[in-house]
């Protein structure tokens, strides 16, 4: 049964149990009984019901949310094979099939950043790294969500350079993460605004919106894992409800925390995301000045290693595209001989090599006379911690999980390039 203590008024959770002795005659000749408070037991009993019900609803939903994007890929493959395509029409369906890949691999990794969340597992790689840029970034990103929505967007950064110490990829993704939210639970034509300021040794962004707002009740729970407001049929990408958990989790590994606010359901919300700034300025900021955006400091020789000779062509193209010298190899011994011919300054290395795995070919590599100072960057499908302590161990700079982000190796090489420079 259920006791309200009139003393401070908490509701408590009692079993009780007694036993009726009788005489001879059947008369009441004594009562016992034990009252035991199972309050604690019966929340833990609800929170298991709760964890069960939410649960099943992640379920329901990752099986909705992987629906969605392979309807579209499948229709185009089927084009593809049976007609013949124009030039336009070739282009329509290939951004069709990068778009929603890009969405089939924004859900795995989230539900990678999930385990690594109730794991403790979440890595950074922390740089110097110029907020508008990482905000302009977040933007590009999310534009195509706000516009399909038919969403209105604000975007106010001060004149000032603002510098934090963090991992670009990942302060990127809580920004595109707040954007997204936003733009999810604001009806369409609806308002968003992001406006980033200084305040003291602290960077602040906010993301407001107009949107369906939070219940007071649902408030303190938004960045619990598996947690979503309502959802009506036409938010198809609505996501997880992982978002926000890893979003909170980002934030706290860059020394920042963020914040949610809402005066209640249909008047909007804002989050408000709190990050250090660095203190001063490095010599690549500088340089990063004096040179236009995008451009390499130095000329990089490069070699790609693949054993999928799709996947060597394509990030073989795309590095020519952006300037840079590229020889392309599918098998490690092959890769050993370009290695001591040319004297690659980066080596991008599958990890998953059938003759000599990337592990060993990194070792090798390492030993080639004028090796010894190259740039060695995995490209893997594997990206949790022990992985990346592999690579390590076995003498890469850096770990890049596929699909490789190309943004993000862009970034990469250009750090790359600024070292050779300075050096």
């Amino acid at each position: 049964m259920r006791f309200k203590r009139p003393d401070d008024g908490r509701l408590l959770w009692l079993d009780i149990r007694g036993k009726v002795r009788c005489d001879e005659a059947g008369k009441v000749h004594s009562v016992r009984g034990v009252t035991l408070d199972i309050t604690e037991r019966m929340k833990a009993e609800e929170d298991l019901r709760e964890a069960h019900r939410r649960k099943d609803e992640f379920l329901a939903m990752l099986a909705h949310e992987l629906r969605n994007p392979l309807a579209p890929i499948s229709s185009a493959a089927q084009l593809l094979r049976h007609a013949r395509l124009d030039e336009t029409r070739m282009r329509d369906i290939t951004d069709i099939i990068i778009r929603q890949v890009g969405h089939i691999t924004g859900l795995v990794d989230d539900l990678i950043d999930v385990s690594r969340v109730t794991r403790g597992l979440i890595s950074t790689e922390k740089n110097p790294q110029d907020m508008q840029g990482i905000v302009n970034d977040a933007v590009e990103q999310v534009r195509p969500t706000i516009e399909a929505r038919r969403h209105g967007l604000a975007v106010s950064v001060p004149p000032q350079r603002l510098r934090i110490l963090g991992d670009q990829k990942r302060v990127v993704q809580v920004i595109t993460n707040l954007l997204n939210n936003a733009a999810k639970y604001t009806p369409q034509g609806g308002q968003i605004a992001l406006v980033m300021t200084r305040e003291g040794a602290h960077v602040k962004l906010e993301v407001r919106d107009n949107g369906i707002g939070i219940a007071p009740d649902l408030l303190p729970h938004v960045f619990d894992l598996f947690t979503q407001g309502a959802r009506s049929a036409d938010r198809g990408q609505g996501g997880l409800g992982v978002g926000l958990a890893v979003v909170k989790s980002l934030a706290e590994l860059h020394g920042g925390q963020v914040l949610a606010a809402s005066d209640g359901p249909g008047l909007g919300s804002i989050f408000t995301l709190i990050l250090p700034l660095l203190d001063g300025d490095d010599a690549h900021a500088q340089r990063d000045e004096q040179r236009p955006a995008g451009t390499p400091a130095r000329a990089l020789r490069i070699m790609v290693v693949d054993d999928n000779p799709d996947a060597a062509l394509m990030l073989s193209m795309l590095l020519e595209a952006s300037g840079y010298e590229v020889m392309t190899e599918n098998s490690s011994q092959a890769a050993l001989a370009r290695a001591r011919a040319r004297l690659p300054d980066v080596c991008l290395l599958d990890i998953g090599l059938p003759d000599m795995d990337g592990y060993q070919l990194a070792q090798q590599i390492r030993l080639v006379p004028g090796m010894a100072c190259a740039t060695l960057i995995a490209i893997t499908g594997y990206g949790q911690a022990q992985d990346r302590r592999k690579t390590q161990e076995a003498g890469f700079h850096h770990h890049l999980v596929k699909p490789v982000d190309p943004a993000e190796l862009a970034a990469l090489l250009l750090s790359v390039a600024d070292d050779a420079a300075a050096a």
